[in-house]
């Protein structure tokens, strides 16, 4: 699995695409049946049985940022099979009934200088995440890790959903579908001499829209062992336990 992801990368890369995942590697431990997508501004492996991606990976700069007021357009994924994702029609009511908005995994503003952004709109990239959740401290974070990006830095974020308990169903869906309990989200980056900063939070979709995305910090170690990933799979050793088991490490460039 692992040299799978050094070749899809190395491909990329050399086809003239951002190398979104960072020099640590993009997350490994999903199925082995999911389907790796690699965009231009985002890698994300699709779960066939959720028919939500496990995980996203990408990049924010200052070049990705800031771009034109951009629409929010929605539709299946081209690349996926049909029977492996969600169509529109499967988000009827879901507002109404069960409170929850289209949520980007990779968020819109995060890229919307880039050509491919109308590709964060593809529903491989969206999960019915809590108004209050997707409004409040999420949307915050995203917001701090713009603000990071704007200083100079590369920040690499990869997020994901958790499965921990029933949150809900979509009531318009016609497939089999799980909804997540509560979503990570790691923020990293890397300077030249190769020292890693990262901080990780999770936060519930029972979460208030007034919660403070600061008091949702947990350990990388935390999300790797609730979620089934590694992260960082090229991270090892010394530098591996340094930065996966503390709190903190970019806490305060985030804002708090």
């Amino acid at each position: 699995m692992k040299s799978y992801f050094v070749l899809i990368l190395a491909f990329f890369c050399n086809a003239g695409y951002a190398n979104v995942c960072s020099s640590l590697g993009c997350p490994t431990g999903a199925p082995d049946s999911n389907d790796l997508l690699e965009r231009s501004i985002y890698t994300i492996s699709n779960n066939q049985q959720t028919k939500f991606a496990d995980w996203a990976a990408y990049k924010v700069t200052t070049q990705t940022i800031d771009g034109p007021s951009r629409s929010r357009s929605w539709r299946s994924d081209p690349d996926l099979k049909r029977e492996y994702t969600l169509e529109t029609a499967d988000y009827n009511d879901a507002h109404a009934l069960i409170r929850t908005d289209r949520g980007h995994q990779v968020p819109l503003a995060s890229v919307s200088n880039t050509a491919d952004w109308r590709s964060t709109n593809y529903l491989s990239n969206i999960t019915p995440q809590s108004s209050n959740l997707n409004q409040g401290p999420w949307v915050r974070l995203e917001s701090a890790v713009r603000v990071l990006a704007r200083s100079g830095e590369s920040v690499y974020v990869v997020t994901g959903p958790l499965y921990e308990s029933f949150f809900a169903s979509l009531p318009g869906a016609d497939e089999s579908h799980t909804i997540p309990s509560g979503y990570f989200k790691i923020v990293a980056t890397i300077n030249q001499a190769g020292y890693v900063r990262a901080s990780a939070y999770v936060m519930e979709q029972n979460s208030a829209r007034a919660d403070d995305y600061c008091s949702k910090e947990v350990t990388i170690d935390n999300v790797e062992s609730r979620s089934g990933l590694n992260i960082f799979p090229e991270m090892t050793g010394s530098k591996e336990y340094a930065v996966e088991t503390r709190l903190g490490g970019l806490s305060s460039q985030l804002g708090c």
